[in-house]
């Protein structure tokens, strides 16, 4: 058996604890709002103590828990303040990224995108009402694409590690007001595509203009304003 050198594989494993404890918040094996004690996260990610002491500082600098002593970490409650926060933050960085992507995004991009969102809507329109979750998730993947594809094309690692965590916390949100939903699919389906069609334009204005109608649409979806 090969024997773990901690020089050289100390950083894998922090990031392999950083990974199992984001699957499993974003899978709800752990809730926001709950508090939960380091055995408990070695106990879920079958990662040993050590590793999970040493993420701990970086949950906290991210905002996703909170030290409270004598009862352990409190991961992050969605409430308004965390909703407000959370889109306020796309808002300032994904108008800027869309600009810069509409006058350099290659055509090709841009046809995978929009054929990407077509397909879904099209597979939604055939299944009729019956929409199935397996077409649900596969529109949810669509719908994360389009926007990381325009945040990652800035090619600024600082950028996409800061917009990661905050993706993070916008998907906490959504998970509590229910991810995208069987009748939320097509229209929000339609949305992405008046933002690919503003892009197509290659006018930057356009572009900004049409995805900040989207994540305003989508921050009062998540207030529970319809």
């Amino acid at each position: 058996m090969e024997k773990i050198n901690p020089a050289r594989d100390g950083g894998t494993l922090r990031e392999r604890a950083y990974e199992s404890f984001t699957h499993h918040l974003l899978a709800r094996d752990i809730r926001p709002g709950q508090f939960i004690s380091q055995r408990e996260l070695v106990e879920l990610t079958g990662l040993p103590l050590g590793a999970i002491r040493e993420l701990v500082p970086r949950l906290e600098a991210e905002g996703l828990i909170k030290t409270v002593p004598q009862r352990g970490m409190l991961v992050a409650h969605v409430d308004v303040g965390l909703i407000q926060d959370a889109f306020q933050f796309r808002l300032f960085l994904e108008r800027e990224a869309v600009a810069i992507f509409t006058t350099e995004a290659s055509d090709g991009t841009l046809a995978r995108l929009r054929r990407d969102h077509e397909q879904v809507i099209a597979d939604c329109t055939a299944s009729g009402e019956d929409i199935t979750p397996e077409l649900v998730t596969r529109a949810q993947l669509v719908d994360w694409d389009l926007h990381w594809t325009i945040v990652a094309s800035l090619s600024n690692r600082i950028i996409a590690d800061t917009y990661r965590v905050n993706s993070i916390k916008v998907r906490l949100i959504r998970q509590e007001q229910t991810l995208l939903s069987q009748p939320l699919v097509i229209p929000v389906m339609q949305e992405h595509l008046s933002v690919i069609a503003a892009i197509e334009t290659r006018v930057p204005a356009a572009a900004v203009e049409a995805l900040t109608a989207h994540i305003l649409g989508a921050k009062s979806r998540a207030l529970g304003v319809r």
